[in-house]
């Protein structure tokens, strides 16, 4: 992430003291920096689509071990069979999806690290969302955790919204419309509020557990 986990979290409490609480419960802000190709993340993510983890582990460890346990260039997996790719567990629709990204890799759509930077958030949305199979979700997640982006608050996402039901007390879950403005006074760290709110659900389950 851009800036100093020390310096957002103090910032959010200051500006939410509701939030605040729930920093001070959980403690310190653990979010890594993402370090990989916005290429191979899309590839991971529509391989994680509508299944379990673990599923979705083993299917990716089989894509691999096509490509000498690594990730295919866009080139390799363009060239890639139907059959190769099904016997890994892939099914003619993530296929499509993952050949889509190669190809928008290739063009300059998906673009790399490097030509992303230069961009905003909602311009590299935009970008995203026409490769097949990539929707909203996907694409501020990879600004959240491969692009470090600091201020991206997801209001579609369901532990997101639970998250912000459980800790302000509601009786449902918030609309995103109704989310997005809230969360403009977390803005310009809107994803470590996010961070916070996933881990917040975590905690009222296992506390829950515990009684």
């Amino acid at each position: 992430m851009g800036p100093v986990p020390l310096i957002a979290q103090r910032a959010l409490s200051r500006a939410d003291p509701t939030l605040g609480s729930a920093i001070r419960i959980l403690g310190p802000c653990t979010l890594k920096r993402g370090r990989g190709s916005p290429y191979e993340a899309l590839l991971s993510a529509i391989v994680h689509q509508q299944i379990h983890g673990n599923a979705a582990a083993a299917i990716l460890g089989r894509f691999k071990a096509l490509y000498g346990n690594r990730l295919p260039s866009p080139e390799e997996l363009i060239a890639s069979s139907e059959a190769e790719l099904r016997a890994c567990g892939l099914s003619a629709s993530k296929q499509t999806a993952m050949r889509d990204v190669a190809a928008k890799t290739l063009d300059g759509t998906v673009g790399d690290r490097r030509a992303l930077r230069r961009l905003a958030d909602e311009a590299i949305i935009d970008r995203l969302v026409t490769v097949r199979g990539v929707g909203r979700w996907t694409a501020e997640m990879l600004l959240m955790f491969t692009l470090n982006r600091a201020d991206v608050l997801p209001v579609d996402d369901f532990g997101i919204r639970e998250g912000f039901k459980l800790l302000y007390g509601l009786k449902e879950q918030p609309k995103p419309r109704v989310l997005a403005e809230f969360g403009e006074r977390w803005a310009p760290y809107r994803t470590t509020a996010s961070w916070y709110l996933w881990r917040y659900v975590d905690h009222v389950r296992k506390r829950g557990a515990a009684e």
